[in-house]
């Protein structure tokens, strides 16, 4: 049954895609434009997740999420959260590699929607072009959605939390809102199958600003983490999610 309800739930979620995007294509005039075709292909996708994988998303702290400018660091574990999120922020800027903006229609979108391309071979440099980027869009009021370790981990792997955040945090006196997850139970990194249940996404308490370096990554880690934590055993409980064997560790 899984595989079944996977197999018409993939078809039907990357032709959506490909509907949304060209149908899309006039908005592009506008950055407001790009986001809201980008809010409504993730309002689509969340009912196509719903409905067709039996994947319930479910939203907690909204209240913690200000009405202006932030930084949003969020916990990695599937595709998921990246479009689970944006119905849920009202002028976010997600910060990516460059490589996306080089796709095929989605490039188009991340281009025009202001993303925050980064270079990851240049390092030095590449930090310090996404701070020009991410305080101009804090001085707009746009709320910057950041993986603090950088790519996507499967359940349960050690945290390895990056320096980017950290520099986004301290560079830009912004307050910083951390992101919990539980989703990579019900859509496993590099997996066909998606399993039924209730996938939540929580905003936590906001971090202010003013912390140095060390003290926000180490106070960020554990918030995330004890968080994630709780939701995944809350998971687990309900017997829901990927049989805990059938998780790959990531490679080192």
């Amino acid at each position: 049954m899984i595989f079944i309800r996977s197999v018409v739930f993939n078809t039907v979620f990357y032709a959506s895609f490909l509907v949304v995007a060209i149908l899309g294509l006039p908005f592009l005039l506008t950055q407001k434009g790009a986001l809201e075709v980008a809010r409504t292909w993730g309002r689509i996708n969340l009912w196509l997740t719903e409905h067709l994988a039996g994947i319930r998303f479910e939203v907690r702290g909204r209240e913690n999420v200000p009405n202006g400018g932030c930084l949003i660091a969020a916990k990695h574990q599937s595709a998921m959260e990246t479009f689970g999120i944006v119905p849920y922020v009202h002028d976010f800027a997600f910060i990516l590699k460059r490589e996306l903006n080089w796709l095929p229609l989605f490039g188009l979108y991340t281009m025009r929607a202001g993303m925050i391309g980064v270079n990851r071979g240049a390092r030095s440099q590449a930090l310090k072009d996404m701070t020009v980027e991410a305080r101009k869009a804090i001085s707009e009021g746009r709320q910057i959605i950041i993986y603090p370790e950088g790519t996507r981990r499967p359940p349960g792997a050690e945290p390895a939390y990056k320096y980017g955040a950290v520099y986004l945090y301290t560079e830009l006196g912004a307050v910083c809102v951390p992101v919990a997850i539980n989703t990579g139970l019900y859509w496993p990194r590099r997996s066909f199958l998606r399993y039924p249940g209730t996938a939540v996404l929580e905003f936590l308490e906001p971090i202010a600003p003013g912390l140095d370096g060390e003290a926000f990554k180490t106070r960020l880690q554990s918030v995330i983490e004890e968080a994630s934590n709780r939701l995944m055993a809350e998971s687990r409980a309900r017997g829901e999610g990927i049989p805990a064997h059938k998780i790959k560790p990531p490679k080192k």
